[in-house]
């Protein structure tokens, strides 16, 4: 084989893994996870004892999060995503008891509600606006009437 024929073989082997690593490796111009708008919510329970409590924290497909046997009082300020609805859940035990729940949204109370007896329950929720529409580029014109698109 000539020496020609190889080094233009190599030669283009080596400028094709440069431009598959320079593609791999530059990923400035795009774009990163998108940040998902969000309210700040506080859930609260009061009461004595223990308690099951289910909120809705951030999570965009709105998975709830549960914690068992928590010590009353307790409270928990979160970040939840806007369209998603807020909500916290107690259920008491066997024992029974009184226990409160309220929320909060952006520093505004909004609900609350009591449980009370063996195995009572209580939901707070409330209401938060859908994300706003992602904004349309102003430096694209909408075509004039009458003409037709290429």
């Amino acid at each position: 084989m000539d020496r020609r024929v190889v080094a233009v073989a190599a030669a283009l082997v080596l400028a094709c893994a440069g431009l598959v690593g320079y593609g791999v490796l530059n990923t400035e111009d795009e774009p990163g996870e998108r940040a998902v708008p969000t309210a700040e919510v506080t859930y609260e329970v009061r009461g004595e004892g223990t308690a099951d409590i289910t909120y809705l924290a951030r999570s965009e497909a709105g998975k709830a999060t549960v914690a068992s046997d928590v010590t009353l009082p307790w409270k928990k300020t979160v970040e939840v995503p806007l369209g998603k609805e807020p909500t916290v859940s107690i259920l008491l035990g066997e024992k029974g008891g009184e226990a409160s729940c309220t929320l909060a949204i952006r520093g505004r109370h909004v609900q609350r509600s009591t449980a009370f007896g063996s195995y009572g329950r209580a939901t707070c929720s409330g209401a938060l606006p859908a994300p706003e529409p992602a904004v349309r580029d102003s430096a694209v014109e909408p075509p004039a009437e009458g003409r037709s698109q290429p």
